[in-house]
């Protein structure tokens, strides 16, 4: 019992950072010292915040246009007014929030004729929100048979326009509903045509016509019975989705017919003009600031 163990350890041994502490500190790079929200904060996507081709300012702009309630103002004039970036940069953030589907501008028309420009934020593009229901709604009760049917399957996720217009989309729910004249099999439902239209749509955007898309939709059918045709025409939309169409100089207007509509840079009104640009109104305050400012003492 008086032996003395040789193989013991003098004294105890530290802990090595790294080798005992896996989430210790790193030796380069970012530390964070967080603190946990609990009020006056927004959820946002990284897809969005670490997106690779979107500008820090465009980054910036959607952030915040997401953190600020329903209603807020979010265009080119405001947003100047509120960030030191000029009208410029600002629309051109906007262009890049508008081409990744993170933001969505359409021109209407209000009931006393005014033209207005509708601004629809999207923290997740291509995502469709599903209609609310009521609160006090009860919960339907489960259903006592044993032999209950498994739940459907989800359908394959179709291509997205990125500009999905109402009238778009209409027109490819008829394209839809028109299969079934071509071939029985192709008999869908409505939430299968809500699901595929979007599909169809994308198609549409790349110049290819109704007739082209249902023709493609629709040619060398397979012989057995289609257990799921939805999903059959899911996976013919993506697998053969044409290319984008090269893009081609605007066609020069004939005489006397009236330019197109535009939206300006500065104000976001719309106004005629052969290209985008400015309204006359925003040029003529540009040339005013220009000439005080050269016209300033030294």
């Amino acid at each position: 019992m008086d032996t003395e163990n040789t193989n013991a350890p003098s004294r105890a041994q530290s802990r090595i950072a790294g080798k005992n502490h896996p989430h210790g500190q790193p030796h380069s790079g970012v530390i964070h010292d967080n603190a946990r929200h609990t009020e006056n904060f927004t959820v946002i996507g990284n897809d969005l915040i670490q997106h690779r081709e979107l500008s820090g300012l465009a980054i910036g702009l959607g952030c915040y246009i997401q953190s600020v309630r329903q209603g807020t103002a979010v265009d080119i004039k405001t947003l100047a007014d509120r960030f030191p970036e000029g009208p410029t940069r600002i629309a051109a953030a906007l262009r890049e929030l508008e081409t990744h589907g993170y933001l969505r501008r359409t021109r209407e028309r209000t009931p006393t004729g005014r033209i207005v420009t509708r601004t629809v934020s999207c923290n997740r593009p291509g995502h469709r929100a599903a209609p609310s229901e009521p609160s006090d709604k009860r919960p339907a009760r489960r259903a006592s048979t044993p032999d209950k049917p498994p739940p459907r399957k989800r359908l394959p996720a179709v291509p997205q326009p990125s500009h999905p217009h109402p009238a778009l989309l209409q027109t490819a729910i008829d394209v839809l509903a028109g299969l079934r004249r071509r071939d029985p099999r192709l008999l869908l439902s409505a939430t299968d045509a809500e699901h595929l239209a979007p599909g169809v749509a994308a198609w549409l955007e790349r110049d290819v016509a109704p007739t082209a898309v249902r023709h493609a939709l629709t040619e060398n059918l397979p012989n057995e019975p289609l257990i799921r045709p939805a999903a059959f025409l899911a996976h013919r939309l993506a697998a053969q989705l044409p290319p984008l169409p090269p893009v081609r100089p605007p066609a020069p207007q004939p005489p006397g017919s009236r330019p197109r509509l535009q939206t300006c840079d500065g104000c976001e009104r719309p106004f005629r003009a052969p290209e985008p640009g400015r309204c006359r109104g925003c040029r003529a305050d540009q040339r005013e600031r220009h000439d005080s400012t050269s016209d300033a003492p030294e």
